[in-house]
């Protein structure tokens, strides 16, 4: 099936030819025909499955198909609102609305915090068809009375699941009694907690139910490794494995801000160009480090969980994380950036003793074991005993004492690799599998 067949104008059907996409995604086969329908959509889609694409499209379509009263006098209203959880994923959204409706007479406008509002609300007072926004500068816009959303046809929620995470309900709930009764709502969400049914239960009327992928699966094509290590040389070895290996497009997660400012500054002096984008950075400088990832002018960048969400690199080749994700669920969203649309990419984790628990909740929410590399120059001292996590939600079990890695867990002996590992020794020491590039791709 092709584009062509969803019945979307001709204009939309240009642009995206464009851009050179030819076959819809399994969420596009389903979502667009839903929301061209006019009906409530609850989707569940992983980062990188084109979901954005999967609601812009067919959104452009209803937006541009029909006149829209605005009224008597003043500007026309805004007609649809893109609510997101981070500043990254507003960025990307409103450019995908912009790549897709540059042959429509629509506009789009972003609204983030972090940035001077007055140009925010000079903007609003010509049309906006379409607002992407997160819900904190939204809520500024509406106490400042520059935001009249009494005409809003079409609502989105995208990535829901990770705005309940970031606290963002109270602000949904106020939002959403700006809106008109008689609306169209769209949720996206990559998981269906409990937190989200209640949510869908209290906004969506009858929805259509899309759910395009296993909960908690990783792409076929992503090769993950792990590389057992003392948390005090985790550093160093990143160091090592993006010199070794040549890597000149690396996405590095930390748990918290401090440690994605200390990492980027080792690496920088180490001679690998590498920035750290999280909440405390002013927009401006998260702005410029990811348009310099983009463009492969920067290597590394270090960024938090929540700073990453939006990210969009369509082969990113290597995603590394620097410390384990508290969450199991956030290692697939995480390792979700690379491997998309059929590229290959490689996952790659530095585990110390200390996160051997959460390797283990990782592999049993994905239902495999992950292949462990010791990297020769590397290995982890066997005298290490673990300590609980700090700084990213402590109270992690204690291993037992003298317990060197996770391969001793096993059934290895101490200091040796894990079953599936290959202890590297002389001048190819810790090359990885698969590792060659496949190509260039909070509030």
């Amino acid at each position: 099936m092709s584009f062509s067949t969803f019945g979307l104008s001709d204009e939309i059907l240009r642009a995206v030819i464009e851009r050179g996409y030819t076959d819809p995604t399994p969420i596009q086969l389903q979502a667009i025909p839903a929301v061209l329908a006019g009906g409530d959509l609850m989707a569940g889609a992983q980062t990188g499955t084109g979901k954005t694409a999967a609601f812009t499209l067919p959104i452009l379509h209803r937006l541009s198909d029909r006149s829209v009263k605005g009224p008597s006098s003043g500007r026309p209203p805004i007609r649809a609102l893109v609510l997101v959880p981070t500043r990254e994923l507003a960025a990307q959204v409103e450019e995908s609305i912009r790549i897709y409706g540059k042959y429509l007479k629509l506009s789009s406008m972003i609204m983030i915090g972090g940035v001077n509002i007055n140009p925010q609300i000079t903007r609003l007072k010509s049309r906006v068809d379409i607002l992407v926004a997160t819900p904190g500068r939204l809520l500024d816009h509406v106490q400042q009375k520059t935001l009249d959303l009494s005409h809003v046809e079409i609502l989105v929620l995208d990535e829901a699941d990770r705005m309940l995470d970031m606290g963002f309900i109270r602000d949904i709930k106020k939002i959403l009694m700006l809106l008109p009764a008689q609306r169209q709502n769209l949720l996206f969400s990559a998981t269906f907690s409990d937190g989200i049914r209640a949510l869908a239960a209290g906004l969506l009327n009858q929805p259509a139910m899309i759910d395009v992928a296993a909960r908690n699966a990783t792409a076929a094509n992503v090769t993950h490794i792990v590389h057992p290590v003392d948390r005090e040389r985790k550093r160093d070895l990143l160091a090592h494995l993006i010199k070794q290996h040549r890597w000149s497009q690396v996405l590095v997660f930390t748990r918290t801000k401090h440690g994605a400012n200390k990492l980027a500054e080792h690496l920088v002096a180490s001679g690998i160009p590498s920035l750290a984008i999280h909440g405390n950075k002013s927009q401006s400088a998260r702005t410029r480090a990811l348009a310099e990832f983009k463009t492969g002018s920067l290597q590394v960048l270090v960024a938090t969980d929540i700073a990453a969400r939006g990210i969009d690199i369509s082969e990113l080749p290597h995603v590394v994380n620097f410390e384990l994700p508290n969450v199991a669920e956030d290692y697939v969203h995480r390792i979700g950036r690379t491997g998309r649309a059929g590229a290959e990419g490689d996952a790659v984790s530095l585990v110390c003793v200390d996160e051997l628990k959460l390797l283990t909740d990782i592999e049993r929410l994905i239902k495999r074991d992950l292949a462990s590399e010791i990297i020769a120059g590397f290995e982890p001292d066997p005298r290490i005993k673990a300590e609980p996590i700090v700084n990213g939600g402590g109270g992690q079990r204690r291993s037992p004492p003298g317990l060197p890695g996770r391969s001793q867990r096993r059934g290895g002996q101490p200091g040796n690799k894990l079953p599936s590992a290959r202890l590297s020794t002389g001048p190819a020491a810790g090359r990885m599998p698969a590792l060659q590039r496949s190509g260039g791709r909070g509030r």
